[in-house]
């Protein structure tokens, strides 16, 4: 398969809930008087997790309420059938049910539930969103790509600094990775988050003084994905290369891949359980840490030195180590390939660190839409 972008494009909150991936918590019901502000849910179903939040507006962002993630592998044997399997639909089904309940327990009136690559990919993608409503009640959508990214792209406002004039914003998924360029010189420093939040319509041209998307693209290509054509590296640091390579080749119909970009003014934000898994090995976490991880600054050094230790330890290693969690060992590697391919590429020695992606943009979205955050709709 090849990247997407849309026709017409250039050529050239409130802290979340604690996780661990493949992992699911929810945080204590809150009294009743939390509860009389409208609630929303947002729910991501994946190529490797299904997870969901419920949250209510508080200021400008919002306060989770509850939340749930789980580790369902539905793109398991995806690349070679072409097909959802009976067993990984039969897992990401018992996983909608827990999310069902807690929506009815709730009360929510206000969600937007979405499916991504692997549905999109599937032949019988379709077939199982009936089936999902068939047997949960709950409406399932499969998104565009272009959607994806730009739901991404709008959790991640919060963390866009005054001087970026240059933003890529990553997000590494099971199946697929989005790459978004934006052109933040013609805003003004103090509204540059703002007007990141403003693309949440779409990312055609905006007015003077906006954001300007420059280009994006969704490479068919995440953990998952990655992972099923290559098998897992083990400690072999030339097959991880070779991996890496083999991402970066994907990006050559990004316009920016081959543009000489300044260094000066330009800011990378990751957003992905990868991205975010190293950043907690970096800081040492036996236990997940979201307040210490989200808006965390990382240099490529770093970075490569934690990427080098995760070669180093080997299958069994990364599988025990505790800060990259037993579901998500078998991954790791390909979504450090796709992370060094990227700041390999591009013109900066440092990652933002964005724990935050698709069920907050949803959030964000459907909020700014309602007009229900502090600083109103986002038009």
């Amino acid at each position: 398969m090849t990247p997407v972008r849309p026709r017409g494009e250039d050529a050239i909150p409130l802290p979340v809930e604690p996780h661990l991936a493949g992992t699911w918590q929810s945080e204590p019901s809150p009294p009743q008087n939390a509860r009389s502000a409208q609630l929303y849910a947002a729910l991501d179903l994946g190529t490797n997790s299904c997870r969901m939040l419920i949250a209510q507006p508080r200021g400008s962002q919002f306060q989770v309420v509850d939340s749930f993630s789980k580790t369902v592998q539905l793109g398991a044997g995806l690349e070679a059938s072409g097909r959802l399997s009976r067993a990984s639909m039969g897992r990401t089904i018992q996983a909608l049910r827990i999310c069902q309940k807690k929506i009815e327990k709730h009360g929510v009136k206000r969600l937007r539930l979405v499916a991504t690559e692997a549905c999109r990919r599937a032949r019988n993608g379709r077939d199982f969103m009936r089936q999902i409503r068939r047997e949960t009640g709950l409406v399932v959508e499969i998104i565009a790509a272009e959607e994806e990214a730009r739901l991404a792209v709008i959790s991640c406002a919060p963390l866009v600094q005054p001087q970026t004039e240059q933003l890529l914003v990553v997000d590494i998924g099971g199946g697929s990775t989005e790459l978004v360029w934006i052109d933040l010189s013609a805003v003004v420093p103090d509204d540059r988050p703002r007007a990141i939040m403003r693309l949440h319509s779409g990312f055609h041209a905006q007015g003077e003084g906006d954001a300007r998307v420059v280009d994006w693209i969704s490479v068919p290509l995440g953990v998952a994905t990655l992972k099923d054509q290559f098998g897992d590296v083990d400690d072999d640091a030339a097959r991880f290369a070779l991996m890496s390579w083999f991402f970066e080749e994907h990006l050559a119909a990004f316009s920016p891949y081959n543009a000489a970009q300044p260094r000066a003014g330009f800011q990378i934000i990751g957003t992905s359980g990868t991205v975010t898994t190293v950043a907690a090995s970096f800081l040492g976490l036996r236990r997940y840490d979201r307040a210490k991880v989200d808006g965390l600054v990382m240099t490529s050094d770093q970075i490569d030195f934690v990427i080098r230790d995760y070669l180093s330890l080997g299958p069994e290693g990364r599988r025990t180590d505790p800060r990259i969690g037993r579901d998500r060992h078998t991954l790791i590697m390909s979504g450090a390939a796709i992370l060094q391919a990227l700041m390999r590429v591009w013109p900066t020695d440092q990652l933002s660190v964005a724990d935050r992606g698709l069920r907050e943009g949803l959030l964000y979205a459907q909020m700014s839409a309602d007009g229900v955050l502090e600083d109103g709709p986002f038009e």
